[in-house]
């Protein structure tokens, strides 16, 4: 006889599940029960962990009280397991769109996306309009111009850098950059622009690589300290490629959260990386330092990777945009394998605008591997055309979309309510079920697939890692084979209900995070914290779009009471990663107006521009 009592969970059949606005299915909030730890009681209950007999019993008791013996372990399931959330190419019919041609350069696939901007104009020049960040299209415009060139953007991109890391800042915004290399780059874009022959629109730029993606001459460390001796940066990863290849300035590898195994982007090995709005706030994680360096207008663009909304939820709580496109969409070779299932590589950037010419220009699969594959086709949304698109439906399942702090609430159904007012587009309320194990089967296939890339390092280099990393890796290391079956059962089962609802609307809206970013506190800068609570909240709007491979976008929509931001997020079908920019851009035009520049901010043009 068994000294726990199982209870177990029979999942209905999906065909029989109504997924429509009077199901009965019961919200499940998140059932979080781990307290916050930091500082000695994150050490002493590492060490707990980490005792055999003890450390079973703690995360067999763990489990139970958290529901994934419930929800996932002992649960019975008719679905058969779905390992890989890679998505046949359909070409579905979006509106206003223009097609890129997959044989394409990245430089001219860029100004491809160029050809879909609205008419620009100089609004953002008028002091008396809101804040608005220099876009790609400021800067190439200023360099052609010869007002300032990128080396002496670059200049003042060192300068503020080595400013921000310093007291009483310490921003941690990077854990490498190197200034000859930087100023190297710089020098031969500013020729190439002195001669007339820029490359593309990006040439330039500065484009900071969070440290989870190959970037020469960087290591990549994943946020550690020891990674990059086991496992060395040849050459930079494909998006990187494809982004030197136009021309950009590689400015550095951002700081981020050590083995994206946290949301707060807090590193013990680099210090956190705080949010520009406010240094005391955590910027989010895991790609924390790519969020944070484009919220403070050090660069237009930046590269991050999400695998549980890790793009999507730092650029929320910094007020920047960030896209995750469908699964497979950019390669991802090149990028460090902590989450081959669930992780993509990502874009953060100040606008929908730089969004769209960042993904034309990395987006697309690398031939030689499915050279008897017909390409899938890319559509780039004609943004001059979004106020002219009819008939949006917009999903929206209110339980969940209301399971957030009440400032976030009240902002995203402020800007969904405009967004409906202003282009007539309809809301359809839907059901969503079992969202909490949903979470729970994402977390399970995450850790297990972090734990497996680090098994065989872990007896060597285990103690160098921060205190909350090696918790973490406890917990992971704890699911077994059949747990992350199950996993994959539920990810079958969600990936047919998304697609039915996703075959009813055109996107599902939710709002990005469940909570503004929180307070760093001083007993987490040396040891990391575990924070579930916070935790999950930050992740529960973000889980689909990684556990299911499906595209996501989030924009700023206004901030809390405390001046923080926030953000609303459009899920979609796979490859609608147009008409999610259609809907970002719609937002974004409608918010602006909600605009608040960053108590950390560099204008790096402007400064220029107002001495000479």
């Amino acid at each position: 006889m068994s000294l726990f009592k199982r209870k177990v969970t029979v999942y209905t059949p999906v065909n029989n599940v109504d997924l429509g606005p009077s199901s009965n299915e019961f919200y499940l909030e998140a059932n979080v029960k781990a307290p916050r730890m930091a500082g000695i009681l994150v050490k002493i209950f590492s060490h707990f962990l980490e005792c055999p007999i003890i450390g079973t019993l703690l995360l067999y008791i763990l489990k139970g009280n958290n529901l994934i013996h419930k929800l996932i372990t002992n649960a019975d399931f008719n679905e058969p397991p779905l390992y890989v959330p890679l998505h046949h190419f359909e070409d579905i019919k979006e509106q206003e769109v223009k097609s890129l041609d997959s044989s394409s350069s990245p430089p001219e696939k860029a100004q491809l996306a160029i050809d879909c901007l609205p008419i620009p104009s100089d609004e953002n020049l008028n002091e008396t309009t809101p804040f608005c960040r220099w876009t790609i299209m400021d800067y190439s415009k200023a360099y052609s111009s010869g007002s300032i060139t990128p080396y002496q953007v670059a200049e003042r991109f060192i300068t503020a850098v080595d400013e921000s890391g310093k007291p009483p800042l310490k921003m941690g915004f990077f854990i490498k950059y190197n200034a000859d290399d930087i100023l190297r780059q710089a020098n031969d874009s500013t020729i190439r622009y002195q001669s007339g022959k820029p490359l593309s629109v990006l040439d330039g730029i500065l484009v900071a690589i969070k440290d989870e993606i190959d970037c020469l001459p960087y290591p990549t460390t994943g946020g550690t300290k020891w990674l990059h001796n086991e496992r060395h940066c040849r050459d930079d990863a494909c998006c990187v490629e494809r982004l030197r290849s136009c021309g950009v300035i590689l400015v550095g590898k951002t700081n981020m959260h050590e083995l994206g195994a946290g949301t707060s982007g807090i590193n013990p090995h680099y210090g956190p990386a705080r949010n520009p709005y406010d240094r005391n706030k955590i910027s989010g994680g895991s790609s924390s330092g790519s969020a944070a360096v484009v919220s403070a207008g050090l660069c237009p663009i930046a590269l991050g990777v999400d695998g549980g909304g890790s793009v999507r939820m730092p650029a929320s709580l910094c007020g920047v945009v960030g896209l995750k496109p469908t699964f497979a969409r950019i390669p991802h070779a090149g990028v460090l394998p902590l989450n081959w299932t669930v992780g993509m590589v990502g874009i953060l950037a100040g606008t929908v605008e730089d969004a769209l010419i960042a993904y034309a220009a990395i987006s697309g699969e690398i031939p030689s591997y499915h050279p008897s594959e017909t390409p899938s086709k890319i559509n780039l949304p004609l943004l001059s055309m979004t106020k002219s698109i009819p008939g949006i439906r917009l999903a929206k399942y209110g339980k969940w979309f209301d399971d957030c702090s009440d400032d976030v609430r009240t902002c995203c159904s402020k800007a969904l309510h405009k967004l409906q007012e202003s282009y007539a587009w309809k809301v359809i309320d839907v059901t969503i079920p079992e969202i909490e194990a949903m979470r729970l089967a994402h977390y399970i296939t995450i850790g297990s697939e972090c734990s497996t890339l680090l098994d065989p390092l872990k007896e060597k280099n285990f103690a160098e890692l921060g205190w909350d990393v090696r918790v973490a890796q406890c917990i992971y290391g704890a699911f077994s084979s059949m747990e992350y079956i199950k996993a994959q059962r539920m990810r079958n089962r969600q990936l047919q209900f998304h697609m039915k609802i996703l075959a009813e609307a055109d996107v599902i809206v939710s709002p990005t995070a469940g909570v503004t970013a929180y307070p760093i506190k001083d007993d987490a800068l040396k040891t990391g914290e575990l924070d579930y609570v916070n935790g999950a909240a930050l992740v529960r709007f973000a889980v689909a779009g990684n556990f299911l491979g499906l595209p996501a976008v989030t924009v700023p929509v206004g901030f809390d009471k405390s001046g923080l931001p926030i953000g609303l997020q459009f899920i979609g079908r796979p490859w609608s990663e147009a008409t999610l920019m259609h809907l970002a851009y719609a937002v974004q035009d409608l918010c602006m107006s909600e605009n608040k520049k960053p108590e950390v901010y560099y204008d790096l043009l402007r400064s220029s521009k107002e001495e000479q």
